[in-house]
Formats: C-alpha cells, structure tokens, sequence
C-alpha cells in the first residue's frame, strides 16, 4: 500500500527573465494576460535548483582549516558533503594559501571557474555579492544573523542585500540560515521521499530523524530569512521532482501570499501532498478596521484560508508533521474511504474508533455476511461488526492473516487499523507480522499504533519499522490525524482545478460604474455603498434618499408600505447602536415622526447625513454578511458569515482568497456551523445559496478590480431569500483605500 508516485506539468520555452535567474517557467505564456484583474501574477516560474541541491563546483567563502575557528568545523563538513555529491570545493580567503591542502584563492573574482553554489561564511555578504555576480555564480547561501530578525537597522541591511541579489542574477538562501542543507542524506532507503522546507533549522530535526526510521529524505531547505530564495520557490521545485512524495514545511511567516499559492497550485496540480506548520496562530491583524469583516479577519485566518483552498494541510505539533508526511509521502490512493478498527481488546477498539469518528472518519458497519465470514475463526460472542474484536490474535495457526485479509478483501474498507496498546508476546509479535505479512499483498492502507512508552521490542523495532508497507504511529492522536489528512488529500486532488486558470483578466463593464464612486481614504455612506453593489449587479430594495420629512412621506408610496428609514452618513458604520433606524413603518404620520427623530439624533451626535433612507421592507430569509477586506500579505479576501446584529458576537465566517470559484464558495458555506440554516431548520424553507454564491462571487470580482481603491466592504445583513427568490443587500459599508 505505501509507495506512490505523482503527476509532472509541462513547461513551455524559457523567458528571458526565467533564463536569467535559472528558473523554469510555468504552464502560461508570458505577458500582460499572465496578470489578474488585480494586477497579480497567474504563474510562477519553477526556480531550477538542480545546481543548489547537486552542484559541480562549490566554493567557501571565508574557508578555514585553523583549529578552533568555527569556519573550520564548516569547511570541514562542506567538505564531505561536496565529496558525496560529487562537487569540487573552491576555498576562498585572503589570508590562507591553502586550507586542508587545497588551493585557496584570494577572493571570487579569483577562482579559476564559474561556480554553481557559493557558501559566504562572512559576516557582512553584501560586497561579496557583486564579486560572485562576476564570477557567474549562480547559487550563494548566506549563514550571517543580524537582519531582519534583529529590527529596523537589520531589516533596512537585509534590503540592501536583497536588492544586491537582485541586480547580480544569483539566487540567494538566507541570511541567517544553517548547514541543513548539507546534512547528510541516508541513500539505502527506498521509495517516496520527503523533502522539508525550515525557517527555523531545528525545528526540522524530528521530521529528519525519520530516516531512522526507514523513512527516505531527499531535500532540506532552510529558508532561514527569505531575502531571496522562499518556501515558495523550494514549493515548486519539490513538486516536480519524480522521487518527493510529499513536501514537510516548517513555516513563520509567508514571504508574499501570491507566490505561495501559486506554488501550493503547483503541488495540488502535481497531486504532492504538503504538510505544513505554520505558527502565529492568534489573531493580530485588523484591531482598528471599521467593518464587521475587517473585526472577523485576522492574519492567521486569512492563511487558514488559502491552505484550504490549496490542499496544505495544516498540522501543530513536530510529531504530527512528521507523521503525517510520512504517511502521505509513501501511502496510494485509497480505493475505499471507510476504516475499521480491528484489536485484540474490546476497550482499545472503542476508545481509538471514538477517537476515528470523532475526527470525522467513516467506520462502516460490515455487512451481515462479512461478520458471519469472521465469526469462522473469531468467537460468536464478540463484535466483529467495526470494530472488530478478536479476543486475543491467534498465535499457532493461520488463522490471524485469514482474519485481517478478510478484512482488507471488503470493497468498504480502504484503511485497516490495528491499535496495540503495549507488548503481549508471543501474541503482539505475531499480530505485527500478520499485519506486515497481509500488507504486502494489498493495496489498502495498514496502520498499526504501537503504544509502548518503550519502543526497543523487536516486532515494532524489525517487524513493523523494517516494512515498507505499515504506517506505523506510537499515539493514537497522530495516527486519526494522519489517515483524516490522507483520505481529505486524495478527495481533494481528485476534483481539483486551478483557480488560476479561470482568473478574469480583463476589466467588468461594472468598474466604469464603481470607481466614481469612491472617495479616496473616506467611508462611504450606506446610499453611496449600495450604488457600488448596484453597480456589480447585486441586489438591493428599493428605496430613496430623501431630505425632509414630506420627501419621506413620497417616498414611502413610491416604495410601499411597510417601511424602513435609516439615516445615511459617511460617518455611520453601526446605525443600530446609536437608534438611527426605525423599522415596520405603515403610515404616513409615523414616517414623518420617524424623520424628525432621527435627524435629532444625528444633530445631537453631531452626525452629519446626506439624507434619510426610505427602505423596502424585507423580513423573510436568513441574513448572512458577506464582506472584503485587504490582507497586507494576500491582498483581497472575501468572507461570508452569519450575519445581523451578533455578526460579531457569533464569529461564524469563512474567509477565502481570490481567486476562487463558486465550488469554492459552496465550500465556504459548508463550513459554516450556521449552515443549517441555509438548508431550512426548524421548519424555515431552504434559503437560496444559489443566490448566496452568487453575491460571493460578485464581491470577489469587486474586490480584485477595485483593489486599488477598496479597503473594506461589508454587506451586513445580506437577507438570503428562499430558494429562487435570491438575496437582497439591507445595509453596506465601503471604506476607500
């Protein structure tokens, strides 16, 4: 069952561009079509870091041999890993003539070769960058700290140095990375590998340790500060590699929320799994903004976001990181999506299912035949319907492998697992080799928990870690967690289609409508707001902006009753709280009552108004808020959510990144714990989504074209109809960027 292998993309001829910084191209031609609405790429080139990884010849900047000189310990290591990989190592330094008795030269306008990988083992890089430019170095990794990391003074030196890499045509790893990348690599094993993406080095060391455990890695990348080379760039380049069966990243912080996606694109297209952590999951971002979505939308949920719609899967701990890569690296596509739990313990059994089904994972029950064909070798008064219970594995017959391929032979069952809570030899010793023993002979998914604290037993040290065939787990947890990532993988790639490749990229007629509306840096009253969603087609009910109270009183004819007046200001972003709006109006005497006090109010609040709204009535359906908020990492997000006046108090919303469409938009709706209110609950007829997608996908066209002027936009509440009479925008807010 382990051992998979993926999809490649082709690529067309090399850019210009893509030539010059040694990348290849993605599946698009270039030009001004390759660009979004929004002015942001549709591709990204596929850094071609064969060299960085393989390189010919390696020179060491700052090379040493003196005992007691941490450079020393460097070169030394360099050394071997240049041996390994077949390179020639280049020593560079002034004041060496030799260094472990090869040449030295001076400097890297001396050596006496173009370089593929640089290695500055130099305090300050920047002039040397322009020496190894000359050169026609086309790798360098850079080890200095004391950039971005340290402040204002760092982060104005890491743009210099960027901006010198920029300009040379070398890429560049780092500042402040490590020696990851030259570790050394186990090359006995076989099989799918991993390939691990850092920003911290260390945090990399459980998913390395891997290889200990017979599980292949082929790439490290410690991306360290990201001034050239990011995650994203070593995204690209594992994904197309033939022998990388899922990608582990460790990540702080995305460089640029484009380019990221484009890369997770890359890998979903590919069908390469990627396992990520990535910290700073507390809510920093939007503290001052003035719309429910910007309250709604912090930083850590906008990248939520886009890992869904890539397929990354989000994981917290190192330990579930490494084992679910490992799982997904080297398990096939499941033929089935259900999962039984087969123990020699009735209390194990339930416990892990609980866990299973809890997490979401489907245990089928097995059919009567199915149950009847176990109940041959196991006894009539234990349950075998899932989980299944033996009552202790058979030890001196075959009976044990008849059981478990049994099992397997099901077409509902895609996933066995075999929770054994600690040793019982003989009895466990012989279950791990039945177990190892069936999985050479399917294709279905083993997993076995071991769960001895000890782990030096022999049948989970040779028996279960020496199969290439078991997924073997020490925790339950990290076993649920794995198999829920495997199977959501497979489902995922199965239907995916890039959004890139439906992207607009030319300009609505409705931009012409919307962009005289909106004012630089100012909010827009609600009147103005609702003419912008006029102006991407969305609906809104009728109604005037009036002046005076007899204004009102025509209004409310032409509008009919019953109504709604609401005072419309720039200034207004919560008009409930401060009793500017009056509902259920059916006269002509209460709507002019209903003038005069709201612009007493707003004269008391020193509130000005460009007039009263006289608002169409809408009560049936269920609102939701649909807004826009601008991520300074990914740009536009769109959000949807249950919306009314507890908008806030609730938090029910899903974010998205555009762009996307509208199966994504569904999706977004599913997610919603509110959902069932869309469906009809409580005896409510079914809500239009339709309508409610639609709207979504009209907002995100909004927010791509008018990026450069649109800050925030909330629809709250938007009153989602029943089904086939659409859904109608009762409020907006808009603030200009």
């Amino acid at each position: 069952m382990l051992g998979s292998t993926h999809g490649s993309l082709s690529t067309d001829p090399r850019s210009a561009r893509a030539v010059a910084c040694g990348e290849r191209p993605g599946p698009a031609v270039h030009g001004a079509a390759d660009l979004d609405v929004s002015g942001r790429p549709l591709y990204a080139p596929v850094p071609d870091l064969d060299r960085f990884f393989r390189p010919e010849t390696v020179a060491v900047i700052g090379a040493s041999d003196a005992e007691g000189k941490p450079n020393t310990g460097i070169t030394r290591q360099l050394m071997a890993w240049s041996d390994r990989v077949g390179a020639r190592l280049l020593p560079v330094n002034p004041g060496r003539e030799t260094v472990f008795g090869l040449a030295c030269h001076a400097s890297a306008a001396e050596l006496p070769q173009p370089v593929d990988l640089a290695v500055l083992l130099v305090s300050d890089p920047l002039p040397v960058i322009e020496e190894l430019a000359d050169a026609k170095a086309k790798f360098a990794v850079a080890f200095a700290s004391g950039f971005a990391e340290t402040g204002a003074a760092g982060t104005a030196a890491q743009r210099r140095l960027a901006e010198a890499v920029s300009r040379s045509g070398l890429r560049l790893l780092g500042p402040n990375t490590n020696l990851n990348a030259f570790e050394r690599f186990r090359d006995d094993l076989e099989g799918p590998a991993i390939a691990l993406i850092t920003q911290s080095g260390h945090q990399g060391r459980p998913v390395f340790a891997l290889q200990e455990l017979g599980i292949r890695l082929s790439h490290w990348a410690p991306t360290g500060n990201e001034a050239d080379l990011e995650a994203a760039d070593f995204i690209s380049y594992f994904a197309e590699r033939p022998e990388v069966g899922a990608i582990a990243a460790y990540v702080e912080g995305l460089k640029d929320g484009r380019s990221f996606m484009l890369a997770a694109d890359r890998a979903a297209r590919n069908k390469v799994p990627i396992v990520a952590i990535k910290v700073g999951r507390t809510e920093t971002g939007a503290r001052t903004a003035a719309s429910h979505t910007g309250k709604l939308t912090g930083s850590d949920a906008v990248t939520d976001a886009a890992f869904k719609q890539f397929g990354v899967i989000r994981v917290d701990g190192l330990d579930e990181l490494q084992d679910t890569a490992h799982l997904l690296a080297r398990a096939k596509p499941p033929s089935a999506e259900g999962v039984v739990v087969y123990s020699i313990s009735g209390g194990t059994g339930a416990h892990f299912s609980d866990l299973a089904s809890a997490a979401g994972l489907s245990l089928p029950v097995l059919s009567e035949d199915k149950q009847a064909e176990l109940h041959q070798w196991i006894p009539e008064y234990l349950s075998v319907a899932n989980p299944v219970d033996n009552g202790g594995h058979p030890v001196g017959d075959w009976r044990g492998r008849r059981i478990i391929d049994a099992i397997l032979a099901d077409p509902s069952v895609g996933v066995l697992v075999c929770p054994i809570t600690g040793p019982f030899p003989p009895m466990s010793d012989k279950l791990a080799q039945d177990l190892v023993d069936a999985a050479e002979h399917t294709d279905k998914l083993v997993c076995v928990v071991w769960g001895s604290p000890v782990g030096t037993e022999e049948a989970y040290r040779s028996t279960l870690l020496g199969s290439s065939k078991v997924a073997t787990f020490r925790t339950f947890g990290n076993c649920v967690t794995a198999i829920k990532a495997y199977l959501q993988h497979h489902r995922f790639v199965a239907d995916y289609r890039s959004p890139f490749t439906d992207a607009p990229r030319t300009l609505s007629p409705s931009v012409r409508k919307a962009r005289p509306l909106l004012r630089k840096g100012q909010r827009l009253s609600e009147h103005a707001a609702k003419q912008l969603l006029r102006a991407y087609g969305i609906r809104v009910p009728r109604e005037q902006l009036v002046n005076s109270a007899a204004g009102a009183v025509r209004a409310a004819g032409l509008v009919g009753y019953p109504i709604v007046m609401k005072a419309s200001g720039a200034q207004l972003s919560h008009k409930t709280e401060l009793g500017l709006v009056r509902i259920g109006l059916t006269s002509a005497s209460q709507v002019r009552d209903a003038y005069r006090e709201l612009t007493d109010i707003a004269r008391f609040w020193n509130i000005d108004l460009d007039g009263v709204l006289v608002c169409q009535m809408v009560e049936q359906g269920v609102e939701m808020v649909v807004g826009v908020h601008h991520d300074p990492l990914f740009g536009p997000t769109v959000t949807v959510g249950l919306g009314g006046v507890l908008v806030e108090v609730l938090r029910d919303t899903a974010v998205r990144v555009p762009p996307f469409g509208p199966q994504e938009a569904h999706a977004m709706l599913r997610e919603l714990r509110g959902y069932p209110l869309l469906e009809g609950a409580r005896g409510q007829p079914p809500a239009d989504a339709d309508a409610l997608v639609d709207v979504i996908l009209r907002v995100q066209r909004m927010a791509m074209e008018l990026d450069d002027s649109l800050a925030e936009l909330d629809i709250n509440p938007l009153m989602v109809l029943p089904r086939g009479q659409g859904a109608v925008a009762l409020d907006a807010l808009a603030v200009c960027r």
